[in-house]
Order: structure tokens, then sequence, then C-alpha cells
């Protein structure tokens, strides 16, 4: 084992993330979303908003295995790719039922292209 190196913190806590009802309804309300073919990127900008993460997969993505599946791959991509967003932005990404059949590249590159246009990324 080795000691002495450190990884950056890369868990998504609980402050990062959109637990209660309203948080989600008041992002639909704004209709600021993003439309790609695995996933819909809803935004949210207001003074208490934080670069938090919600994440929805309806019954038409499928049974709860696959809709959990969908989330947690959402949910990962999204935890790796945080340290590049910016802004005072909270995000609900909501699966498509396409998320499931797509490779991870794919999946990744559409929420970096979502991002970009919602203004997450910077330069961009």
């Amino acid at each position: 084992m080795i000691t002495g190196t450190r990884q950056p913190d890369r868990r998504l806590a609980r402050h990062q993330r959109l637990t209660r009802r309203l948080q989600f309804e008041r992002t639909y309300a704004q209709q600021r979303r993003f439309v790609g073919r695995f996933m819909v990127l809803w935004c949210y900008t207001g003074e208490d908003a934080a670069l938090r993460l919600g994440v929805v997969a309806s019954r038409r993505v499928g049974p709860a295995v696959m809709r959990n599946r969908a989330k947690r791959r959402l949910r990962e991509a999204f935890r790796l790719n945080r340290p590049g967003f910016q802004g005072k932005i909270d995000v609900v990404l909501v699966a498509r039922p396409a998320v499931l059949k797509a490779a991870w590249d794919d999946l990744v590159q559409e929420l970096n292209r979502l991002a970009a246009q919602a203004g997450l990324r910077p330069d961009k």
C-alpha cells in the first residue's frame, strides 16, 4: 500500500445533491433544458444554487433495476466530470432509455456537450 499520495475527493456528498422535491420542481419551473440522445439536462440558476446534482429515471426507461442502472451511470459521469464544471447552477439529469445501451465515452461526451450549452464549462 502506498502512503502519502492523496487522491482528490470526488465523492458526491449530500450537500452536493438535490434531495428535496421542491428543489426538483423549481429546476423544472425555470424551463432551461438541453436535450440529448441519452439524457435531458435541466438547469436552475438562483441565489441558492451550488452545482448540485439530481438524477431522475422514469418508468419509460424500464423496470427498477434498469432505472437504477441508468441513474448510476449518469451520476458517475457527472461525478467524474464535476471538477471541470463551474458556476452556481443546480443540475437535474433525466435519463432516457438509450442511456442503458450507450457506450461510456458517448455518454460522457454528451454530458460535456450539454454542460457546455448550459454554461457549466468554462471557455466553451
